[in-house]
């Protein structure tokens, strides 16, 4: 018994340090030393993790706060050239706006100046009317002229046709009723007229009198070449008695005899027979028929009693007068009154506005 524990030294001393790697095996082998250990080394790696990971933040905001400085100076350029382009842009802006401002003035100037040359224009346009309506009314009142009163009409017509404005509507209505009753009249060509009488008064001073034809005078037989001189008491005695026959005048008339005339009245038969022929005239312009035809009868009757009817002046006379007296010159004229009227409604509206 003693023998089997009781061991020798050498074996004593190999045993203590297989004791000991026994026990540190053990211990190592330990779960709570195992998660320890484990728990130490997460711990160290957690913390190199940690650092790495701080290195790189602080190199990645270093980069980031340069990159950001070097931003910020191109924002403070950018926002400097922006503040230039805004000034320059404002600048041009107040240019802008005072050139709008000016042109602004221009077109009130420009509108004003076009209102006033409208009414100027439509002032003008309507005196313009006026006197072609008067003018008409003058010459259908004291000329008869229906010829130029409707052309006279037609004008204002026209000149309110260019216009072409909804006001002078009512105008243009009653120019066109007056235009419509001067067509309808009869035509009358009352200067035509006038022009042949005064023809025929102008040719009155060139009319020869039935008592100035004289018989043509008989010429002397030239003598021959051969015939010899008759003697002096021959020549003498055939001179005298040429002068005896021109002392005597025969004269022959296909009609009645005129009446003579003495060298003096012959003046004033001409004269008063212009006088007849004006007279006519002035009938025919205030439209008296019976005047007119008494005047042109006493001027023909006066021509065919003095005057020679184988003068061509006096002939053509005659026809002329026939003519004109065959004319019914008493026809009954417009007086215009409508136009008139609307042309002075339409002045008042205006001046009322």
């Amino acid at each position: 018994m003693m023998s089997e524990n009781t061991s020798t030294p050498d074996n004593q001393t190999t045993s203590a340090p297989l004791g000991a790697w026994r026990r540190l095996i053990d211990a190592w082998f330990n779960p709570w030393a195992i998660l320890a250990l484990l728990a130490i080394i997460l711990a160290g790696w957690q913390w190199f993790e940690t650092r790495v990971r701080l290195a790189d933040t602080e190199q990645a905001i270093t980069r980031r706060l340069g990159e950001g400085a070097a931003s910020n100076q191109e924002s403070r350029q950018a926002v400097l050239e922006a503040r230039e382009q805004i000034a320059a842009q404002q600048a041009k802006i107040a240019v802008l706006e005072n050139k709008l401002a000016e042109f602004q003035g221009q077109t009130a100037a420009l509108q004003t100046l076009y209102s006033e040359l409208a009414r100027s224009r439509d002032d003008a346009t309507l005196l313009e009317i006026e006197q072609a309506v008067t003018l008409a009314a003058q010459q259908m009142q004291l000329a008869g002229n229906v010829r130029a009163a409707v052309l006279a009409l037609q004008t204002a017509d026209a000149k309110l046709a260019r216009l072409d404005r909804p006001q002078f509507l009512p105008l243009r209505k009653a120019l066109g009723r007056d235009l419509d009753r001067l067509r309808a009249l009869p035509f009358v060509d009352v200067p035509g007229i006038s022009l042949k009488i005064e023809n025929i008064v102008n040719s009155i001073d060139a009319m020869t009198l039935a008592t100035d034809e004289r018989p043509r005078p008989v010429e002397r037989a030239k003598p021959r070449a051969a015939t010899p001189e008759p003697p002096w008491w021959q020549r003498l005695g055939s001179d005298a008695w040429q002068e005896v026959k021109g002392l005597v005048r025969i004269q022959r008339f296909d009609r009645a005899d005129p009446v003579l005339l003495a060298p003096g009245q012959s003046f004033f038969l001409r004269e008063n027979l212009k006088l007849r022929l004006l007279n006519a005239r002035l009938a025919l312009f205030a439209r008296d028929q019976w005047t007119y035809r008494n005047d042109l009868k006493a001027a023909r009757e006066w021509l065919e009693a003095h005057f020679d009817a184988r003068d061509k002046s006096v002939q053509s006379a005659l026809t002329a007068l026939r003519q004109v007296s065959a004319t019914d010159i008493n026809i009954e004229l417009p007086n215009l009154s409508e136009s008139l009227t609307a042309l002075s409604s339409f002045k008042s509206a205006k001046e009322r506005k």
